[in-house]
């Protein structure tokens, strides 16, 4: 197995660390006090636009997608580093048209929309014209068990009608946002459960659908993007808006959900390879006690302890990113489950002692508030720990279950002693 970045990918990483160093870092503190301005905080941020323009015209544009002729052509393995740089900055992401949930929205509509949906909606996708929300989870069911969801989608004779309330739909604050994916159920009594839920395109705006409220994230509301709770009211759409065809919701959702996991925690690596950076830096340049904090052997031992759990962390998702390019999602789905567990995990033990260091100033200072917030939702995000781990339990007793011990000692008998 060889992790060896590929030419390609050695490419694109130096082009963009470049780029972000040049055009992101300098112009976060100008896009925080975009966001802060005139009151309206769910508006187009003009520096934002204006960085995105000339990382298209970089080319540096759409590099998540392997499958389209506007994306790079990449691989999971190839695009994995390059997510991690992303990762770095909160905005990093959409200047390069790689942001969530645009991207998994994007790779549905490559994979399962038909030519009239790749027209309408994935083209101003590709060229960040429009933004999109994903509309899956309900604050009435728990919908870590997705087989929960009651949105009703109804076929009408040429429509469906959508009835129900979702919450964290993610995207749908920005006001470009124009198409979300939601899932619901077309056929609740179906013996199968997995067969009761179907995915369909909701244009944006629409009569039937109402914003509550925008859901903070540890007090971020995360403008212009937002997580929104939202009703549809008799919410009709043309038949041809349903993805795949109806009780196909779980085979979209696993053919989505797999290369975001991959992008999720290699973002999150970023950020908390950012955050130690900062704290190396920070615990150098401040004295106590008689000399650097960097040198008290307290700090000694989480800084090994961070560069220990990060570079764990990636190579983890590496496997699973190279197991998914090789033998497919659903053979890489230990894998899978197993970096949504230890990434987040792993950056949020980082980025805790990287606040630590900074003292007073780490819980007032933005970038590593901003980073310990989205550190922690991405254990709840695209499947909780406890679903994951109960998957990999399942996985692993199943290894077992038609094997002889003998051929390897793993005889569960007692031997006393």
């Amino acid at each position: 197995m060889d992790f060896d970045y590929s030419p390609r990918t050695k490419e694109l990483r130096e082009r963009l660390l470049s780029f972000m160093a040049e055009h992101v870092y300098p112009n976060e503190p100008a896009l925080y006090a975009e966001i802060d301005e005139g009151g309206d905080r769910w508006k187009v941020l003009p520096k934002l636009e204006e960085l995105k323009a000339v990382a298209r015209d970089e080319g540096l544009w759409n590099l998540f997608l392997p499958e389209s002729d506007a994306g790079a052509g990449l691989s999971n393995l190839e695009y994995a580093p390059l997510a991690e740089i992303m990762g770095r900055s909160h905005f990093a992401p959409e200047i390069f048209n790689c942001s969530a949930p645009d991207t998994g929205n994007m790779e549905v509509l490559v994979r399962y929309g038909s030519p009239e949906h790749k027209e309408k909606w994935l083209k101003p996708l590709l060229a960040g014209e429009i933004r999109s929300g994903f509309s899956m989870t309900e604050p009435a069911v728990a919908s870590s068990d997705a087989t929960n969801i009651q949105t009703e989608i109804r076929r009408d004779g040429d429509d469906y009608v959508i009835n129900g309330r979702k919450w964290w739909t993610s995207g749908a604050g920005d006001p470009r946002c124009r198409i979300l994916i939601l899932m619901g159920k077309t056929d609740p009594d179906n013996p199968d459960r997995h067969r009761q839920q179907s995915m369909i395109l909701v244009p944006l705006p629409h009569p039937g659908i109402t914003t509550i409220r925008h859901l903070p994230v540890f007090g971020f509301d995360d403008a212009p993007h937002g997580h929104m709770e939202m009703t549809f009211d008799n919410v009709r759409v043309p038949a041809s808006n349903i993805l795949l065809g109806e009780g196909r919701g779980f085979e979209i959702a696993q053919g989505r959900l797999g290369p975001g996991r991959i992008h999720h925690c290699m973002r999150i690596i970023g950020v908390a390879e950012r955050a130690l950076e900062r704290a190396c830096r920070r615990l150098e340049d401040r004295e106590a006690f008689g000399g650097p904090i960097a040198r008290q052997s307290i700090w000694s031992e989480r800084i090994a302890e961070s560069r220990s759990l990060l570079d764990q962390a990636r190579l983890l998702t590496l496997k699973a990113a190279y197991m998914m390019d090789t033998v497919g999602n659903k053979e890489a789905r230990m894998e899978i489950a197993m970096i949504k567990v230890a990434a987040p995990k792993a950056a949020c033990q980082v980025i805790d002692w990287a606040i630590q260091a900074f003292g007073g100033g780490g819980v007032t200072d933005h970038i590593m508030a901003n980073a310990y917030a989205y550190a922690r939702v991405c254990r709840i995000v695209d499947g909780p720990d406890e679903v994951h781990r109960n998957q990999m339990a399942r996985l692993e007793l199943r290894k077992y279950q038609n094997t002889d011990p003998a051929r390897t000692g793993g005889s569960g008998d007692v031997y006393m002693v």
